[in-house]
């Protein structure tokens, strides 16, 4: 390859990683903010029996933290590797964070790399909405928790078998069941 090529090649990289980089300066993202297992609002009562969406956004400021309402009830993101499930192991089930319903299995989940929890599948379809996601002229699928419309993550068809899918999720949108 001729100088002149690999200095072209070595722009073309440059520019792309700067790209990538101030395109990430623009996503929702905030900081690390860790909880217990169990959302404090979720203690002491039937989350079976309450309806979640009727709930006010005043509601859900006073109840979640922070971090917590800026990701489920604003559409943001935590950062990679920062979030309290990227990397747990344990045997149980992932709830909703926000309303308490099951969403993943923990044998449902993979390393991914991306610094977010990762599943393959859902514990059951009719616990997750989909909804088309064009934010910064990305398409992508949101994924919302049924119950109480709280955001998630989203959805790729990049994950292992046998569905294929990744279902990135950020942690502080969901708790814990030990099994």
């Amino acid at each position: 390859m001729k100088l002149s090529s690999r200095r072209n090649l070595l722009k073309i990289l440059i520019a792309i990683i700067l790209g990538a980089i101030i395109l990430a300066s623009f996503l929702p993202t905030v900081g690390n903010e860790k909880v217990g297992d169990t959302s404090v609002h979720l203690i002491d009562i039937n989350p079976d029996k309450i309806d979640w969406k009727a709930k006010s956004d005043q509601y859900w400021k006073k109840q979640l933290s922070p971090l917590q309402y800026k990701v489920t009830r604003q559409a943001g993101t935590e950062k990679p590797f920062s979030g309290k499930y990227w990397n747990h192991k344990e045997v149980g089930t992932y709830t909703c964070s926000n309303c308490g319903q099951e969403l993943f299995k923990s044998d449902h989940k993979f390393k991914s790399g991306t610094g977010w929890p990762s599943f393959f599948d859902l514990l059951s379809k009719d616990k997750i909405t989909q909804k088309e996601d064009r934010l910064f002229g990305m398409k992508r699928i949101e994924l919302l928790c049924s119950r109480c419309d709280a955001h998630l993550g989203h959805v790729f068809n990049d994950g292992p078998k046998p569905t294929g899918l990744r279902y990135c999720i950020n942690s502080i949108s969901l708790n814990f069941k030990k099994k």
